[in-house]
């Protein structure tokens, strides 16, 4: 089950050619079952699957914003309920989804596929239970997580409009962002008055955000536009040259858009404004993790458990990122070294920030290069993709810049999935307002990660599968769906990508990120290190311009844990590659073990283990 987009923001969000994949690995088994136990299983799980179909949609239908987000138009006028009392009510039902699944079901009546569903719906559930406590430890509104703009993004990138009562939804959707800010304000007021509140920073980067989504028209005479309202004279002047709507009806819908964002949409951001700027002197000018909250540490514990789908400690996590730093820096010196480069490590780092060759101009065209150049290392690899998959993604992929009133300089580039029956393509956004933060030599490697064979790959795969039931299509867990994407920069290079030295110590650049962040995230959540202390670490270990560091860092104090699952879940990756290699030998197939990750969408890391387990132990026995 996946969460929606809202509770994900509170928390804290055609085959190739050659041989025929192998099936998934959790259908796979070393000795095939009895005909009389394979019937058995079969209808066990056939009456599973179709319990869990029922219980997703039930689930859906409680999230309208879900649905759009995923092509749907059910509830299409509707926006989710953020209280507490919708969230807990929602709990109540997974609580009593639980218990008629274990009480129904018989675990051992059912097929290898089956049971991880059962298991993961479980799963889903306890995690989610056990984050009740925390509720009061998390923020609200941040500079990352702002459901303050991500509710305007949606009706701007998802709402799509095909007819006047789709615009006439759209109208009434204002009305429902104005009530979820209203609820969402008096969470975070709850949450402030147990002195739970964010940095300073994260008050002045969603003051700046709300400042840019109600500044203009229609709320004063200036010639700009707020984004709501250009988006929605956009989308009912296409509806006029479609025929689908008259000048009247047209009028008519541009007045009630209007008076819903005055009446509603503006009411709220204002009050959301004032109370953050009265706020904003009770917050902390130095900033550290939630490790000084009451009940901080075991808040963050909980958070690494969620972020990377295992028991791994902080100082372990910790530990593991300081090896990694050291690995990783002695192939940046050979890399340095190979190039030619006189001068120690920190002086090539300098280079690489300084030299104007590494990066776009600060214009229009230099930011359409970056745009234009992605597509085409994307394009590099897609030619190459076969040879190493049998399931492919049929949704397509788009490179595009962040909206204007979302964009942070610095800030890290990021993937929106399209719908699951392609109608919309996925999305790799790009924030190009500083462009001396988007070096040309990490680009290659990030766009991989973001695109292919990364996050559109695995997700579209995910959203396109026929063999789980619908809800395991849309689970996402962080390190999985992260771990893949850092695995796939790395696997890019066996595809023949980074020709150019520099651009493979950008993908190196890029690990060594992943890896620092084990040690900063742990740092500041576990350590007690201030906002400077992890810039310093970070600005040590890597080239990675200040302007970005410092939105990193920013980004791992107000999203505790997060940050830590990219390394755990591509060392696992690894760990599993290397295990099916040394068991398999000559027997082992890149494509069939790539296909067995992707096949059963993302999982506990776990899971995975026993998936990739299932898999060698079919092959073995073949």
């Amino acid at each position: 089950m996946r969460k929606s987009l809202l509770a994900l923001a509170i928390a804290g969000i055609i085959s190739g050619c050659g041989p025929a994949p192998q099936p998934p690995a959790s259908q796979q088994q070393a000795a095939a079952p009895t005909t009389e136990v394979a019937a058995a299983q079969q209808s066990e799980t056939e009456r599973l699957n179709q319990w869990f179909e029922e219980k997703y949609e039930q689930q859906l239908q409680q999230s309208p914003l879900q649905m759009t987000f995923l092509g749907r138009k059910d509830k299409y006028d509707q926006v989710d309920d953020t209280s507490i009392e919708a969230e807990d009510a929602q709990l109540a039902w997974l609580a009593d989804s639980v218990a008629e699944l274990k009480a129904n079901f018989d675990y051992s009546k059912l097929d290898l596929e089956a049971q991880t569903s059962y298991d993961i719906w479980v799963y889903q559930y306890e995690q989610a239970k056990e984050g009740v406590p925390f509720r009061k430890n998390a923020y609200i509104f941040t500079q990352m997580q702002g459901i303050h703009a991500m509710l305007p993004q949606i009706m701007i990138n998802f709402h799509k409009v095909d007819t006047a009562e789709d615009m006439q939804a759209y109208v009434k959707r204002i009305e429902g962002i104005s009530r979820a800010i209203t609820q969402l304000l008096q969470r975070a007021q709850d949450n402030a008055s147990h002195d739970v509140r964010p940095p300073k920073f994260a008050y002045d980067g969603v003051l700046e955000q709300i400042t840019n989504l109600i500044n203009g028209a229609p709320f004063t005479d200036s010639e700009q536009d707020i984004p709501l309202w250009s988006d929605a004279k956009g989308k009912i002047d296409a509806l006029v040259k479609a025929d689908k709507l008259s000048d009247e009806q047209a009028q008519q819908l541009t007045e009630q858009t209007r008076v819903a964002l005055q009446s509603h949409f503006l009411p709220a951001y204002t009050a959301l404004k004032q109370w953050l700027e009265q706020d904003v002197a009770k917050s902390e000018q130095i900033a550290t993790g939630v490790g000084k909250q009451k009940d901080g540490k075991a808040y963050y514990d909980y958070r690494l458990k969620v972020s990377t789908t295992t028991d791994l400690t902080a100082e372990q996590i910790h530990q593991i990122g300081l090896d990694e730093v050291e690995r990783l820096t002695a192939e940046m010196i050979a890399i340095k070294d190979k190039v030619g480069f006189k001068g120690d490590l920190k002086a090539f780092f300098k280079f690489i920030k300084d030299d104007d060759q590494f990066y776009y101009p600060d214009t229009d065209e230099g930011r359409e290069g970056y745009l234009e150049d992605s597509r085409q290392y994307l394009a590099f690899i897609n030619e190459k993709l076969p040879q190493y998959f049998g399931i492919l993604p049929k949704a397509d992929l788009i490179v595009k810049r962040v909206e204007p009133f979302r964009e942070q300089p610095g800030a890290a580039q990021h993937y929106f999935p399209g719908t699951p029956d392609g109608a919309r393509p996925g999305i790799y956004y790009a924030h190009l307002s500083d462009m001396r933060s988007m070096p040309k030599n990490e680009m290659e490697a990030i766009a991989y990660h973001e695109g292919n064979p990364g996050h559109h790959m695995q997700i579209s795969i995910a959203q396109e599968l026929t063999s789980v039931p619908t809800f395991r299509t849309q689970a996402g867990f962080t390190a999985y769906v992260e771990g893949w994407a850092l695995y796939s920069e790395l696997l890019a290079k066996e595809m023949g990508a980074y020709q150019n030295p520099y651009s493979d110590f950008g993908r190196l650049i890029t690990e060594m990120w992943r890896a620092v962040r084990l040690v900063v995230d742990t740092g500041l959540h576990s350590k007690g290190w201030t906002e400077q202390q992890a810039i310093d670490y970070f600005l040590e270990k890597t080239p990675i311009a200040q302007g970005a560091v410092i939105s990193e860092v920013r980004r791992y104090i107000v999203w505790p844990g997060q940050a830590t699952a990219y390394k755990i879940g591509m060392i696992k990756i690894l760990e599993l590659r290397a295990k099916a290699q040394q068991q398999l030998g000559d027997k082992f197939d890149i494509r069939a073990f790539h296909d067995t990750i992707l096949g059963g969408g993302a999982l506990p890391l776990n899971v995975l283990e026993k998936r990739v387990d299932n898999w060698i132990a079919s092959v073995k026995a073949s």
